[in-house]
């Protein structure tokens, strides 16, 4: 969802780097950018310099270009130093898909959180020819479009083993409360939820950075959906709880290094716009729920905005998840229609 521009929130470096590029934007701490194929085009990555190799923050897919730039950064910007560790933020192909690599080819650490190492894997191994019935089943009971289910039926879905290199055994587990060396700086590790899993951010404890990932981003809100893996989930409970609880740690002077868009200050402004953007949307959603639908008849409320193929994956999903956020807080009913499909209803 799309968020108002205040005047509060700050950009210091108005372009990104150009690709296989790098820009400093603390002291040994480089940012660069890896493209994607789809419309958020673009994923950012950090390097740490520990001195004697670099500490990586997410990789970015795993694709012939995207290694093909890597190379180019590796001999580039990073100056033929080894990496030695990957830190990943979450379980996302955009963030993760690339560490295996770094493990098999370049002799890296992994560290992530233990949700993260393991949803990895286990999306890794789970390739489909065509949806499993219980998706099927899923897309239909959040109303998505008929001519739509009936095309993606016959399909080869999107499977994580497309953009995510094989991933070695082992791992280094971080969670919350934790702190870690990298970049001559201690980072203390706090955990986010609601976009994915025991997403972690890290926090420095010498300077005002913050490495970020998906958790708090400017200008767009990340995605956050229900899956068939877990369909009724309450992401965005997770999602409002993280953004308070970061709230009390946030800074004016902080500069959030997130995983798309631009570094930003203004972070106690920028959660708080987090959190209204989601409770406004609730409100729109209720009111637009008078009468019984599907979440797939309720992106106008939730997006203000068209969408268009490309995003309609991740708008029902999203969807889905503010729907069944009002049911389970008991702001709305649900029951099964005769074709299948959950109609919610607000209550009062």
């Amino acid at each position: 969802m799309k968020d108002r521009a205040t005047s509060g929130i700050r950009y210091p470096w108005p372009e990104p780097p150009a690709e296989g590029e790098a820009t400093e934007v603390a002291p040994g701490v480089l940012w660069m950018r890896l493209p994607l194929p789809m419309k958020l085009d673009h994923v950012n990555v950090y390097a740490l310099d520990d001195g004697d190799g670099w500490t990586i923050v997410d990789t970015g897919f795993a694709s012939r270009r995207s290694r093909a730039i890597w190379d180019r950064l590796l001999t580039g910007p990073l100056g033929g130093q080894p990496v030695r560790r990957v830190i990943v933020t979450h379980h996302h192909p955009d963030h993760i898909g690339l560490a295996g690599w770094f493990q098999s080819d370049h002799g890296a650490e992994l560290v992530t959180t233990r949700t993260a190492w393991l949803m990895a894997r286990m999306l890794l191994l789970d390739e489909q020819d065509r949806p499993r019935p219980e998706t099927l089943i899923f897309w239909k009971r959040c109303g998505m479009d008929a001519a739509i289910l009936e095309k993606r039926a016959g399909e080869r879905p999107f499977n994580f083993a497309d953009c995510v290199a094989p991933m070695p055994l082992g791992y280094t587990r971080i969670k919350q409360g934790d702190c870690l060396r990298a970049g001559g700086r201690d980072w203390d590790v706090h955990i986010g939820n609601g976009h994915a899993p025991e997403h972690a951010t890290l926090w420095s404890r010498d300077d005002d950075l913050v490495l970020a990932g998906d958790q708090i981003l400017p200008s767009i809100s990340p995605n956050i959906g229900v899956y068939a893996t877990e369909p009724e989930a309450d992401p965005v409970a997770d999602w409002l709880e993280a953004c308070e609880r970061l709230s009390a740690l946030a800074q004016e002077d902080h500069l959030v290094l997130g995983g798309h868009k631009l570094p930003f200050t203004g972070l106690p402004l920028r959660l708080s716009q987090l959190v209204e953007n989601h409770h406004g949307a609730l409100k729109r959603l209720e009111s637009h729920l008078s009468t019984p639908k599907p979440a797939g008849a309720c992106f106008a409320p939730l997006f203000k905005r068209s969408i268009g193929d490309g995003e309609y994956g991740l708008a029902l999903v999203e969807a889905m998840a503010h729907c069944l956020h009002l049911w389970h807080t008991g702001r709305a009913t649900r029951s099964l229609s005769e074709d299948g499909v959950w109609l919610f209803r607000a209550r009062g």
